[in-house]
């Protein structure tokens, strides 16, 4: 018989009919006269119901469920315990239980894989830590099941967002030969035999044999090669993996996560806003729309505000904030007697507890940042107009150093879910900023190209996905929205 889904048959008013639901067993109990067995095939955080009754039952065996063969019934029911996979036949009925419509009565069971007291998932409170030692089993619980569906449907909301915004999606590389960010954490790609590695007389390392002939690496960004896709194809997004070698273990850092970076052309700083403001409400928005059992289970066992936070994002406008601004309000509020734990001086890159405290005391919602000190940002962003000793950023704000135009989005639990600034155009500003940073421009000369033949203005941002993700589950450690997640010491599973 065709198999049901479990979220089709918990919807189904056809009562009476005989219907085939597979998936894995949540929980099973007796009692004196019937069995109750929670199935659960992952298309939905809800389980359907199965009553069995003992005396009436059928056990089917197959190739697959050889260990519960030569199993009387009896005994075959107290086999089936949480982490079981069954094949269950049995007539959809009305059910009279709160919180479920249907149920199955079951009539003929399949075994395909029975679970013992050694399995790892039980049905009991499970730490996060400990799950994250059983990746391999912990996608079957209720908690990562919501939050891999959610994730899901995120990536299915950017992918509609920008076809309908008319944006193209650009496949840039995994492996590539500059630094985005110039901060030199990348993993490095190679044949060589890390064993005999022939030197120059400076000893430095010669790749003419490398399979590249060059030293290559994993990539950090896809957003130097997402320009070049914006200043033909007009506006982009890259959607993809991107991977950064340092040693952080923090509940907000990855060494391979996925990134989703837009880059359009002839936009400004107050444009490039507007499309960060209404790209995230749009995600939020159809996290609210389509994952509505999902988000209900994890406000309830993970996070009781979570449901009110994200509709609290879709109320107001995002506060529109020049950096400079932001820090007079941190230094107001260390005069009140607001504890830091890291200092919050102009010039200084902000940590995640400042941008926090912005957004979830001060502020209490989203807060884009702008015009950041150059020093703290990378080379390719578009300088300010200088003004005396300063310079004039985002709505006239003077700063007393020079700023460039960057347009960080500051969330509420996360701090920084996107970075982007406009990119500098000009070909002698840009190659400026390159000389003063001591950069080497022999890699970057493509990139140097679109500035001398045929600029124009244009920006972009990078959205940290699983950032998203976090605020959209409420889960507080980025390993736990990420199937497996890769950090320092560990790439298992």
């Amino acid at each position: 018989m065709k198999r049901t889904k479990v979220i089709d048959a918990l919807k189904s008013t056809d009562y009476g009919k005989e219907i085939t639901v597979m998936g894995w067993v949540r929980t099973h109990r007796s009692s004196k006269a019937v069995d109750f067995i929670a199935l659960n095939d992952g298309s939905t955080i809800k389980n359907i119901q199965v009553v069995v009754d003992p005396a009436t039952v059928q056990f089917v065996t197959s190739d697959l469920s050889a260990t519960a063969e030569s199993l009387q019934t009896s005994e075959a029911l107290k086999a089936i315990t949480t982490g079981s996979c069954l094949s269950v036949t049995g007539t959809l009925v009305e059910s009279p239980a709160q919180g479920q419509a249907s149920e199955i009565q079951g009539a003929r069971i399949e075994i395909y894989g029975l679970c013992g007291n050694d399995y790892p998932m039980q049905k009991k409170g499970q730490s996060f830590e400990y799950m994250r030692q059983h990746a391999h089993l912990r996608l079957r619980t209720n908690t990562f099941g919501a939050v891999m569906r959610i994730r899901h449907n995120m990536a299915m909301a950017i992918h509609t967002y920008f076809h309908e915004h008319g944006f193209c999606y650009f496949h840039t590389p995994l492996i590539t030969a500059s630094d985005c960010e110039g901060a030199g954490n990348m993993f490095q790609v190679t044949t060589k035999n890390l064993y005999d590695l022939q030197k120059d007389e400076n000893g430095k390392i010669i790749y003419d044999d490398d399979f590249f002939g060059q030293q290559t690496s994993l990539t950090v960004s896809g957003q130097l090669e997402g320009e070049l896709g914006a200043t033909a194809l007009g506006a982009i997004y890259t959607f993809g993996p991107t991977f950064r070698a340092e040693n952080s273990n923090t509940p907000r850092h990855l060494a391979e996560f996925w990134m989703v970076e837009p880059e359009v052309a002839f936009l400004d700083q107050e444009e490039l806003m507007d499309l960060e403001e209404d790209f995230i409400k749009y995600c939020v928005r159809w996290a609210l729309d389509n994952c509505k059992d999902d988000l209900e289970f994890l406000n309830k066992m993970i996070d009781k505000s979570l449901i009110a936070r994200l509709e609290g994002v879709l109320t107001d406008s995002f506060i529109r904030l020049p950096y400079t601004k932001g820090i007079e309000i941190l230094q107001e509020a260390i005069k009140n007697g607001k504890k830091f734990e890291f200092p919050c001086n102009w010039g200084d890159d902000l940590a995640s507890e400042h941008e926090r405290y912005l957004v979830e005391e001060h502020f209490k919602k989203p807060v884009i940042m702008t015009d950041y000190p150059s020093s703290i940002k990378a080379f390719y962003m578009k300088q300010n107009q200088a003004q005396g000793e300063g310079s004039v950023g985002y709505k006239g704000c003077v700063a007393p150093g020079p700023t460039m135009q960057g347009t960080d989005v500051l969330f509420p639990q996360i701090g920084e879910i996107i970075g982007g600034s406009v990119r500098e155009e000009n070909y002698d500003k840009l190659m400026g900023e390159i000389s003063s940073r001591g950069m080497e421009t022999d890699k970057l000369w493509w990139y140097l190209d679109t500035r001398k033949y045929g600029t124009c203005p244009h920006g972009g941002f990078g959205l940290g996905f699983e950032r998203l993700i976090l605020f959209v589950t409420g889960m507080q450690n980025i390993r736990d929205v990420i199937p497996f997640p890769r950090t320092p010491k560990n790439a298992e599973f």
